[in-house]
């Protein structure tokens, strides 16, 4: 086990790797809790039964799927890496997807499926390089940003601080409603608790807001902690139901984001955490297909079992920083997450203004890519400011990108820096046309 993980080389140990790997699962568990309440649209109320994945297997489907991309990614290549369904993409799923495009979730868990199935191709026929260098970097943070200024949206509406307003479109809520007041409460600890640096800040603070939930009335106390775990029925091989009805513009473009979006969160997240880890040689990174493969992996999995996107985590910089250097540490990740499995009847106690504060933070960490921006050049600046401001306000992440990958190729092309663009941008800029002629 040591010389397979090459604990000698990476002078590390099984003690450090178990407490970085349990770091790791702490910085990231409030994703059991929050998926399930975001897929499930658990904020929007009237809506049809159809419309809303089930709670419990979604919470089963997001413990698996993090244990087995966690475990593939530990094994396989071998980094201290851990995955789980993605902020951000669960909520394009949710927000965009269902209630937005008004696609039943089936056929968006068979987006999902189908976005692994083509990340894996491109892994294995090494065609992921082109696509990651014809991307403006530019836009990448755009889009990096854009989403955390949405998912940051998402959460000030479901604590009640953000309402809407017929004058204006939005407005102040108010802010005497016990409710709002329980999820600004929670807002302040979660702050507090990761500007202490404090690993597991954003989970602890879930933890704490719900308990004075219900110390205050506002939160019914769940009847156990510990229960049986709920049924994946519900959510298991969905994905296979409606695949006939991918094949179109529409589903074209959901593909698309989620393809894109997990494509480069994951190429960043691999980069910051080996880097952190001191893993990066000659500025490269080892085993970096595995790490992909490892991925998309996931990927599959995830939809199978019924939950959007499955990515890797850069909460696992937690972990590398408590002392992991290897996959073990990711072994030790994927345990407590089959562990979870047997808190299901926590789900109860997660309301909006308990999973308000999760999602304002991370959008909060998300928007640091701004700074990464050449905001003094006009031409790169303009298609990356609309796609940033265009994700919360149009309340979908699909539009930002299209807008962003529209305006970019113009704003280059005038500016005389059309060699700079590559073929692959063009052929985005007709698709996301075709998508504003006949879909928007």
């Amino acid at each position: 086990m040591k010389k397979y993980f090459q604990f000698d080389e990476l002078g590390t140990s099984y003690r450090r790797e178990f407490v970085g790997g349990l770091t790791t699962f702490l910085s990231m568990a409030y994703i059991l809790f929050v998926n399930p309440f975001t897929l499930s649209l658990g904020a929007i109320p009237d809506l049809p039964a159809e419309m809303r994945m089930d709670q419990g297997a979604v919470f089963t489907a997001t413990a698996l799927a993090a244990a087995i991309g966690t475990l593939i990614m530990g094994l396989l290549a071998r980094y201290p890496i851990a995955l789980a369904p993605g902020m951000g993409l669960n909520a394009f799923f949710a927000f965009t997807v269902i209630l937005t495009f008004n696609i039943p979730w089936q056929t968006a868990l068979s987006g999902v499926l189908v976005s692994g199935l083509i990340f894996i191709l491109l892994t294995l026929t090494g065609i992921r390089e082109k696509i990651i260098n014809a991307i403006p970097a530019e836009l990448k943070f755009a889009v990096g940003a854009g989403i955390g200024l949405f998912i940051t949206f998402i959460g000030l509406q479901n604590a009640g601080i953000i309402v809407n307003n017929d004058a204006v479109l939005v407005g102040l809520g108010d802010l005497r409603s016990p409710e709002t007041l329980l999820a600004v409460f929670g807002v302040f600890i979660t702050v507090i608790l990761m500007v202490r640096g404090i690993n597991g800040g954003i989970f602890y603070g879930m933890f704490i807001t719900a308990i004075v939930g219900m110390v205050f009335g506002l939160i019914e106390p769940p009847a156990q902690v510990v229960g049986e775990i709920p049924s994946l029925a519900p959510t298991f091989g969905a994905a296979f139901e409606n695949l006939n009805e991918i094949f179109t513009v529409q589903m074209l473009v959901v593909i698309l984001t989620f393809l894109f979006v997990d494509f480069f969160d994951t190429a960043g997240t691999l980069v910051a955490v080996a880097n952190q880890a001191g893993l990066l040689k000659n500025n490269k990174l080892p085993r970096a297909d595995k790490a992909l493969l490892s991925d998309s992996l996931a990927t599959v999995f995830g939809a199978i079992l019924g939950t959007s996107t499955t990515t890797s985590y850069v909460e696992s910089t937690a972990g590398v920083a408590a002392g992991a250097r290897t996959g073990f540490a990711s072994i030790v990740t994927a345990g407590f997450f089959l562990l979870a499995l047997f808190l299901s009847p926590l789900l109860s106690v997660i309301t909006a203004p308990v999973t308000a504060p999760a999602l304002i933070i991370v959008g909060a960490l998300m928007v640091s890519s701004l700074g990464q921006i050449p905001w003094d050049k006009f031409e790169v600046a303009v298609p990356a400011f609309l796609t940033i401001i265009a994700m919360p306000l149009t309340y979908s992440i699909a539009t930002g990108i299209a807008i962003g990958f529209i305006f970019y190729p113009i704003t280059m092309i005038m500016k005389g820096r059309g060699k700079e663009i590559h073929p692959v941008m063009y052929g985005l800029f007709i698709i996301f046309i075709l998508y504003f002629m006949y879909l928007v």
